[in-house]
């Protein structure tokens, strides 16, 4: 046995032994806790790189040109994969992908036996320094393996280096969309081509089975975008009226409980059948439908008011936002976004939906309306907000969609006398806003220097028109001691996720 597989071997051993001990605890605290965690996430992505070039060389050894002589036939094995797969307790899948990231970042030999950098080596720096994981690392060979067809080499080294440095910290979900972002900017002149095949591709198909209707829509970003926008507005105001509805339930009880008195030991002070904390589980009139049953129920009610109903529809303002930086615009180049949807839209097709009605453009400032309101609103107004949108993307913090997301003051309204502009304004989903402020977590506003946004100055550049929040200005969120003593700050709106920026 080798001497690396020796010490491999003995740490194993440790690692069992400590473990060991911590199983006598009944619990752990919460600081052991977060600092085991970090510690195991340190370890897999040491493991990650050692099994990555373990992966590599059982690939090598398992090559077809080796016949019966192949390490995984030999072993019983029909691919190097499936051996992996079987010996690790992964997919065949995962154990493929391990494969591809192993020769990925293993060293190379040319024809006359130089030695050569790694297929990828800023991919390879990472990893080895565990600053990513094998899965996350995966995701961005194989996209880098697709960009450089056709492509200068230079292009995708740069491309690499980029996805590498804001990988580092994120989740393999977040990676995933760091890629399709990278994807974007590369794939900008063969957009319109694209898309055309795409829109080519659209489709509605009915048909019936087991007494219910099936409907299958198969549409492109430009066509599908209404439909999305007003089937989720109406979802959100559903939402908004069940909310409503509970909030209703819960007053009656306590004014019922009021209206009865107290008994002698304060009976009225504990709630009855349940508390008032609850409504009525059995009401005939409770709203019990999943999102997949509004939207259903969302489509039927719009297509009867085309039809001929007169009745108004509950759409919670919803309007399709398509977003794009103003030079983009003026020359016909680049690309832009929807709002709700990580796909390209091209310059072209921006143009043709913002001559339709219910759409608005972002850069397109019609009203005229002053974004930067002092202290003279506590809300802020719904051109402020789609101007967040510029910066965060949605909610700053998780990354969820525009609609499902509220504007919120970093210095409070109240308590800090905070005034309702866009540089103390912030987008955040419900749970991120109350994770924030129950957990003592603050964040941070960085806009690049001479930026003016906050102070009033509206038009004084050409950032975007009339939007007075500089889009490339960083939101920053830091933890609370208690989760991270060293309170280092984590990136988090559009910026988190663009290569560009």
């Amino acid at each position: 046995m080798s001497a690396p597989l020796v010490n491999l071997h003995e740490a194993v051993s440790v690692l069992d032994a400590v473990w060991a001990d911590a199983d006598d605890d009944d619990r752990l605290a919460r600081a052991d806790l977060m600092a085991l965690n970090a510690a195991i996430g340190s370890a897999r992505r040491a493991l990650d790189a050692l099994q990555a070039r373990v992966a590599a060389g059982i690939a090598h050894e398992s090559r077809a040109e080796l016949g019966a002589e192949s390490l995984a036939k030999q072993a019983g094995f029909r691919t190097p994969a499936a051996l992996i797969a079987a010996t690790t307790g992964v997919s065949t899948g995962d154990a493929a992908r391990l494969v591809k990231v192993g020769e990925a970042v293993a060293p190379r030999v040319d024809l006359v036996g130089e030695r050569m950098p790694a297929k990828y080596p800023a991919v390879e720096a990472a990893l080895s320094a565990g600053e990513v994981g094998a899965a996350g690392a995966a995701v961005i060979v194989e996209f880098l393996d697709r960009a450089r067809i056709g492509r200068d080499r230079d292009v995708v080294a740069d491309v690499e280096a980029r996805l590498v440095e804001r990988a580092v910290g994120l989740s393999l979900d977040d990676v995933r969309r760091l890629v399709k972002r990278a994807e974007i900017l590369l794939e900008q002149d063969r957009l319109e081509a694209r898309e055309e095949e795409r829109r080519a591709s659209r489709s509605l198909t009915f048909f019936e089975r087991d007494g219910m209707l099936h409907l299958s829509l198969i549409t492109d970003v430009e066509s599908g975008a209404p439909i999305r926008t007003a089937i989720d507005g109406y979802v959100t105001a559903q939402f908004q009226a069940r909310k409503d509805a509970e909030a209703a339930a819960v007053a009656a009880r306590r004014a019922d409980a009021e209206d009865a008195g107290t008994d002698a030991h304060g009976a009225a002070d504990t709630p009855r059948s349940g508390g008032f904390a609850s409504t009525d589980a059995d009401g005939v009139d409770e709203d019990r439908r999943t999102v997949a049953m509004m939207r259903a129920d969302a489509l039927a009610l719009f297509c009867g008011h085309v039809i001929g109903c007169e009745t108004s529809v509950p759409v919670a303002g919803a309007t399709v936002i398509v977003r794009v930086n103003l030079d983009d615009l003026e020359r016909g180049t680049g690309h832009g976004t929807i709002d709700g949807t990580d796909q390209p839209l091209s310059v072209t097709a921006i143009r043709r939906m913002a001559a339709s009605g219910g759409v608005i453009p972002c850069v397109l400032d019609g009203a005229g309306e002053i974004l930067d309101l002092g202290r003279e609103n506590r809300l802020f107004t719904r051109a402020q907000k789609l101007a967040l949108v510029e910066r965060d993307g949605g909610c700053a913090r998780c990354g969820l969609p525009p609609h499902m997301t509220k504007a919120h003051h970093l210095k409070w309204w109240k308590r800090d006398a905070g005034p309702t502009d866009l540089s103390n304004g912030v987008l955040l989903c419900e749970s991120c806003h109350h994770r924030i402020h129950d957990n003592g977590w603050d964040i941070r506003i960085d806009n690049p220097p001479g930026d003016h946004a906050g102070t009033g100055d509206t038009a004084g550049t050409r950032r975007r028109r009339g939007t007075g929040v500089n889009v490339h200005g960083k939101v920053w969120f830091i933890p609370p001691a208690h989760i991270d003593p060293t309170r280092t700050p984590q990136l988090g709106g559009r910026a988190r996720y663009d290569i560009a920026a």
